[in-house]
């Protein structure tokens, strides 16, 4: 194969693998029919999505180690076996340790070892950091999300929770087993031979800790908006049909911000991109707690996604420029921690403040504070990374 047809390789292997993983971005869906089904209440419910983030972390980690010890394809196809029993598990629960063990462990485990697997074989095929690129891979996730929604509520209606499971199980082992096809034949190795890797973030820790924390702190906006955007426009006095068209808009900006973020970081400087997102959201914010209204909350919070959709596209192109292509699978498995974090800091507070102020201005406010302090941090990243390709 050329060059380029084992990037269209690795980018088309990538989408093949996100795409259905990406439902994770979707389990709202389940909450409903999952609690009816199992007699469980909403607190089991977010216990499994929690668990099923932390051990998404923990597999992106994990992925590294993997793939330099054993082929790409093996590691790919055990992740997509190991997900797809989780689900088929899942889809067979009786109660909650079932469903935590198949949905929360086993498929969060493999959707983040394929998940980094894929990112760090696209970097290996490019010839430039490829900023554009990494965006739109790390905008599959929330199109997962979009296509999954409709498409469930529509299986669950019509065949049930059970099967609908069952076939995302189905899904995700038939394109983990193409992708691992796709990484075969092109032939895509997962570091350049010769080129010593470890010890990156050792070399470079205050860059390492910048970045994690203006990622975090843009993150943990985001995924706010993105768990509870139905609930904040319901809060602010929008009817439920607006909800749910608003939370598929959002969803929409946050995906397109992301591919958007990997292009501007190929044309701008990673400080002027990271800030800029930062004060995008900084203004949705603002927008919403000096007019706060359920029609102006939808292009508020649509903005606070965008920012989060914008830091994510640009760290994932950032990372690319900061270190050699041989650390990113670890580099980034690093930085998503700071995602994991976000998911269960700022979205739990914003719920408790809730509970006591019977609204979401003070929740806004926080994540308000965090993009003026993770605007003023990323004035601070390098203009350009140092290593060389």
């Amino acid at each position: 194969m050329s060059s380029r047809q084992r990037a269209v390789a690795a980018v088309a292997a990538a989408t093949a693998v996100n795409l259905p993983f990406g439902t994770i971005y979707a389990f709202s869906v389940f909450l409903k029919p999952m609690e009816e089904m199992l007699g469980i209440g909403r607190a089991q419910m977010s216990f499994v999505f929690g668990l099923a983030t932390i051990c998404l972390t923990a597999g992106m980690n994990l992925s590294p180690w993997l793939y330099r010890r054993l082929p790409p394809v093996a590691v790919l196809v055990l992740a997509g076996s190991g997900s797809a029993l989780g689900l088929w598990l899942a889809a067979s629960a009786n109660g909650i340790a079932q469903l935590a063990l198949g949905y929360g462990l086993m498929f969060g485990l493999g959707g983040g070892v394929g998940f980094i697997l894929v990112q760090q074989g696209v970097n290996q095929t490019l010839a430039t950091s490829g900023g554009l690129v990494n965006g739109f891979v790390v905008a599959l996730y929330p199109l997962g999300a979009m296509i999954g929604a409709p498409l469930f509520g529509y299986t669950i209606a019509a065949f049930g929770l059970r099967a609908t499971l069952a076939g995302l199980g189905a899904t995700v082992l038939v394109a983990c087993l193409f992708a691992a096809w796709l990484l075969q034949r092109a032939d895509i190795r997962m570091r350049d031979p010769g080129v010593q890797a470890g010890g990156a973030i050792d070399r470079r820790w205050p860059l390492f800790a910048r970045l994690f924390v203006v990622f975090f702190l843009a993150a943990a906006a985001g995924l706010t908006v993105m768990s509870q955007a139905a609930g904040i426009i319901q809060a602010y006095g929008g009817r439920t049909a607006l909800a749910l068209w608003a939370t598929t808009l959002i969803t929409a900006a946050i995906a397109a911000a992301r591919i958007g973020g990997g292009w501007l970081v190929d044309r701008f400087p990673m400080p002027r991109v990271a800030a800029g997102a930062h004060l995008w959201s900084l203004a949705g914010a603002m927008l919403l707690t000096f007019w706060p209204g359920p029609l102006l909350a939808v292009p508020a919070l649509a903005m606070i996604g965008m920012g989060y959709g914008f830091m994510s596209g640009s760290v994932a192109g950032a990372i690319a420029r900061y270190w050699h292509r041989n650390e990113f699978g670890r580099i980034a498995g690093q930085l998503y921690i700071a995602w994991c974090v976000a998911a269960i800091s700022l979205p739990v507070l914003a719920g408790w403040l809730f509970d006591r102020t019977d609204g979401y201005g003070a929740a806004v406010l926080v994540a308000a504070g965090g993009n003026l302090v993770g605007a003023w941090l990323a004035l601070g990243l390098p203009r350009q990374g140092e290593a060389a390709r």
